[in-house]
């Protein structure tokens, strides 16, 4: 079967999946995946180096794993396997801890015509160890030997809990096995699914930033690659054995994920808490297993803490059947669920529905692309990534790394290029889960550049710092205006109002609490969102900057407060 024709039929049997949250992993359910269509996959164990003991273990377990899941293993030494013809059977290549040059030239530019070809790769272990005079393999391996230290437990992080080589696992896994060290760092091509931490066991050598498994697409191709699979004990291991699974699986393309290189975001939710969430309407999400789940009502959890213009949003997402739930941005902040549908677009998550309002549609306003979605998209029971790019009031939407959707906001009552996001709970029977949230800015958004001057509140009175002192907890005052660097204020377009060198701070989230210069952070405390009103927001408090005592005399101090629309509570900023 063709690695197209192999796509289009696990769709067309996944649609009719169900699956519920993952148990508790054992032997049995280690190696359990959704129904795939057959196909065939090449076990290539040549080694002209070292060679591991474990060869035998991993093809007995790799057997198993295709006895359970519908595809064929052919096992092999034979370097006369990769001839053009001979590959084009398989639709993924295990290098199970191969070691040193085990192709000639011919054989490489066959291997290299598979994997331009669309074809897969799996490297186990010692694959990094294989070919070093060969530059392509250094590509499509990710990264080559180094050294190792002994054998030994550690602690793995699992940073893409969303690929199929991984969503089984928790946040760490702590395993034994032959650690590797390797030449470079992989993270700048690849994707990185988990590394080590490297002050869990001796020996590591990567400064602390260890990739262990990674995916990628190369060439016309996909790469995946894991570290783990030294010892015999590994292909007897239930969790390790469905790592493998999941990487055979996707380099087989029956399943998807976003595989390109991820770097620079920030979490706004790591699967530990929902601090600077909110949760608006009766619904409600529960957390286990660093995953949001919905349930009760309809309802929505949002990003209080913050609102955002020009980013990359990234988030997982997991259907458990024919299911509805979305993912709002571009709204102001409300504790009302329908402020968001009414002033905010939703993007889609929806198992079947009409093409404007199911998974990739910007609801009710543009339908993704059929074709782009369906060929990008995990069924229900197995996990989805998303991308949205907002800049300016253009929205692009990734689906496991393909765009299939491309949307600019023309309704002048609407704006992408400022706004909070959530995610919606649709209501009592619809089960949506939810993990890794995180975000990008990108800076230099599409919103006005950079102004600086001075920022008046009551009676004309102007913001100012207490005595031009510019150390940390400096009060932030009303005082009679007088041109200096006191009340010469700077916002970047980043959500900070700085002067001096530093920014308006809130020291707290009560009414109350005082507003002081800090050094700048990049914390929510020093973001403040101009309101149509006049009044600057603190998102992470919901609360607004606020002349003490509705007072104009100098020295009168600002702090937050309940928002309530009063003349104390309205600021002209430089423009």
């Amino acid at each position: 079967m063709s690695r197209t024709l192999t796509r289009f039929a696990r769709m067309a049997a996944g649609a009719l999946l169900c699956a519920t949250a993952l148990p508790a992993l054992t032997a049995a359910s280690a190696t359990a995946a959704p129904d795939d269509p057959a196909y065939q996959v090449l076990v290539f164990s040549k080694t002209a180096g070292f060679r591991h003991d474990s060869i035998d273990e991993g093809i007995t377990a790799i057997n198993q794993l295709g006895a359970a899941n519908n595809f064929t293993v052919t096992a092999t030494e034979d370097a006369n396997a990769f001839t053009s013809g001979n590959l084009a059977q398989y639709e993924a290549v295990v290098f199970l801890s191969t070691t040193g040059d085990v192709l000639n030239g011919a054989q490489q530019t066959a291997f290299e015509g598979y994997i331009n070809n669309g074809g897969g790769y799996v490297g186990v272990h010692a694959a990094a160890d294989t070919e070093y005079d060969w530059p392509w393999y250094n590509g499509l391996a990710g990264a080559l030997f180094h050294s190792h230290p002994n054998i030994q437990s550690a602690q793995v992080r699992v940073e893409d809990r969303a690929h199929d080589a991984t969503a089984h696992l928790g946040t760490t896994w702590q395993r034994t096995d032959e650690w590797y060290n390797y030449r470079t760092n992989p993270r700048s091509t690849a994707h990185v699914l988990a590394s080590l931490n490297e002050s869990s066991y001796t020996g590591g050598n990567m400064s602390g930033d260890h990739p262990i498994a990674w995916c990628k697409d190369y060439q016309g191709g996909r790469a995946f690659y894991t570290g783990g699979g030294h010892t015999a004990e590994s292909y007897s291991e239930a969790a390790f054995t469905r790592h493998l699974l999941g990487g055979i699986r996707w380099a087989a393309r029956v399943t998807e994920a976003d595989c390109r290189p991820e770097t620079g975001y920030r979490s706004l939710f790591d699967g530990s808490a929902t601090t600077g969430w909110s949760q608006a309407g009766p619904g409600s999400f529960s957390l286990s297993n660093g995953t949001l789940t919905t349930q009760g009502g309809m309802g929505m959890l949002w990003y209080q803490a913050q609102q955002f213009t020009s980013y990359s949003l990234k988030l997982d997402w997991r259907l458990d059947g024919d299911d509805n739930s979305g993912v709002f941005i571009g709204f102001p902040p409300s504790s009302d669920p329908w402020s968001a549908v009414n002033n905010g677009y939703e993007i889609q998550i929806d198992a079947t529905d009409a093409a404007d309002r199911t998974t990739g549609s910007v609801y009710g306003f543009k339908s993704a692309d059929i074709a782009a979605r369906d060929a990008a998209l995990n069924p229900p029971g197995e996990w989805n990534t998303y991308e949205l790019l907002v800049e300016g009031e253009r929205l692009r939407i990734y689906l496991n790394g393909r765009l299939i959707n491309d949307f600019t906001n023309t309704d002048p009552v609407r704006s992408l290029q400022q706004g909070h996001i959530g995610l919606q709970n649709h209501g009592t029977g619809d089960t949506a889960s939810f993990r890794n949230i995180r975000i990008k800015e990108l800076g230099g958004g599409p919103g006005p550049n950079p102004v600086t001057g001075r920022i008046t509140g009551l009676d004309g009175k102007c913001v100012d710092v207490s005595g031009s002192n510019t150390a940390d907890g400096t009060r932030i005052q009303l005082w009679t205006c007088n041109g200096t660097g006191a009340q010469n204020w700077t916002l970047p377009g980043d959500g900070t109002i700085r002067a001096l060198g530093k920014c308006a701070t809130a020291t707290g989230t009560g009414d109350g609490s005082a507003i002081q210069l800090f050094t700048c952070d990049g914390g929510t405390d020093q973001r403040w969102t101009p309101q149509a009103n006049g009044a600057l927001l603190n998102p992470v408090s919901n609360k607004c900057a606020d002349a003490d005592g509705v007072s104009s005399a100098d020295g009168t101090r600002l702090h937050l407060w309940s928002c309530h629309g009063g003349a104390n509570q309205r600021w002209v900023l430089p423009s």
